[in-house]
């Protein structure tokens, strides 16, 4: 560990720096020699470095982004080239550098942060040791040793003995339950934010290699804190474990607000934004501009669920533009399965449902119309414009009679008693 700590030997002091800084401000509000002022000294740091490495997460997820875009041409290669590594790593570079990515960019925050964290190791193991490293002085040195946090020294390990944890002021019963239960928030915490990428923000429509190595991090990278968590100090463990929950909250809004297409993320996110947007009609923030610009700019290479959320906006009567603003339209054609658009089909408006009183009015009403309409047939004078040579005695009976007109639309007449219900036979003519 000497070796390796040589190495970053060239950022202890600014790591030590920036610690003794903040202990500066804490140390005026909840007094030098406690843990609270060195321990939110090391979260202070943690928080300043992960925000000077946001564009470097935000290349990370690029990268990572475009490296699930080209598995599915990964794949047709390794099976190509199954039997000829060299041409298949040969080929796998080609298309790297075709589309722009570098499978190495997802490593760079971790690879940009291990410098601070083995200084940061430095630094405590020096105050452990006591001895005097960077910019802390003797006095800072026995500041440090005094502090505890939850009565375990900010230097002290699940493994040291119970000899070096007394010189340090503290149990060893102490030192271990605290350095336990920080090993397990911290190997928590890296299984929860690996296991909410996997489930949430995986497009999983792709089924590849890189899936099954993903899932396999998932449960090893926990295993991997715990075993080497024994080895840390208390210091170093609270710089790690606010590392975890940082990357844990800054996944989690980049989840909500920017999820991976075709995950079951940007399904919710669509479904938020169409009901946002239907009731606004209008996209307001430059976020919900530029997801619907870029699920404009794919055309027919939309998923199933952009296409779903462009033909929600066509039902409500909006279109979607080609700069993210969203307006009002006369565009009738939604999407298939496909992705070609069809014409909409109008939804068939239901009539309203009357009441049980209503439909008795309007079934009394159309009763009345029918005994009118029966009397004035009856009234009406028989004329005949030619002369019949048949006697009025050979015409059929059921000739003289209209036949009822029927009742009016929506209503209905019950049959009298005695009859059966539906039309009736025509009565057959009197014989004489």
């Amino acid at each position: 560990m000497d070796t390796i700590a040589s190495l970053f030997s060239f950022i202890t002091t600014p790591v030590s720096w920036v610690i003794v800084q903040f202990h500066s401000v804490y140390g005026k509000v909840f007094g030098p020699d406690t843990g609270w002022a060195w321990g939110l000294s090391i979260v202070s740091l943690v928080i300043l470095i992960r925000i000077c490495l946001i564009p470097l997460f935000v290349k990370q997820i690029k990268a990572t982004r475009a490296m699930q875009t080209l598995q599915p041409e990964m794949k047709k290669i390794q099976e190509r080239y199954k039997n000829d590594k060299q041409r298949q790593s040969e080929e796998m570079m080609k298309l790297y550098k075709e589309s722009g990515t570098n499978p190495l960019s997802s490593c760079l925050p971790i690879l940009a942060q291990s410098p601070f964290f083995f200084a940061l190791y430095h630094v405590l193991n020096g105050i452990a040791s006591n001895k005097t490293i960077g910019v802390i002085n003797e006095s800072l040195l026995a500041s440090a040793q005094k502090a505890h946090i939850f009565g375990a020294p900010l230097a002290a390990k699940f493994t040291d003995g119970s000899s070096k944890v007394a010189a340090l002021g503290a149990t060893l019963t102490d030192v271990r339950v605290v350095t336990a239960i920080m090993i397990v928030m911290m190997s928590a915490s890296q299984f929860y934010t690996q296991r909410q990428l996997m489930t949430k923000n995986v497009d999983t429509t792709v089924k590849t290699p890189f899936m099954q190595q993903q899932k396999m991090l998932m449960y090893v990278f926990p295993v991997m804190f715990a075993i080497f968590g024994i080895n840390f100090p208390v210091g170093v463990l609270v710089y790690w474990l606010t590392t975890n929950v940082w990357t844990m909250g800054q996944q989690m809004y980049v989840i909500h607000n920017n999820p991976t297409p075709g995950s079951k993320a940007q399904a919710a996110y669509l479904e938020r934004l169409t009901k946002h947007v239907t009731h606004h009609e209008k996209t307001r923030s430059r976020g919900e501009k530029a997801i619907v610009k870029a699920i404009v700019s794919k055309g027919r290479d939309r998923n199933e669920f952009e296409r779903k959320f462009i033909n929600s906006l066509t039902k409500v009567g909006l279109v979607a533009q080609p700069d993210g603003t969203v307006v009002k339209g006369e565009s009738t054609a939604v999407e298939s399965e496909d992705g070609t658009p069809t014409p909409a089909v109008p939804r068939r408006q239901q009539p309203k449902r009357q009441t049980k009183a209503q439909r008795q009015s309007a079934a009394a009403k159309a009763a009345d119309d029918n005994a009118e309409n029966a009397a004035d047939d009856t009234d009406e004078p028989k004329t005949s414009l030619s002369k019949s040579d048949e006697p009025e005695d050979a015409k059929p009976a059921t000739a003289a009679k209209k036949p009822a007109p029927k009742p009016a639309g929506g209503t209905r007449s019950k049959a009298q008693s005695g009859q059966r219900k539906g039309p009736q036979r025509p009565k057959s003519p009197s014989k004489k």
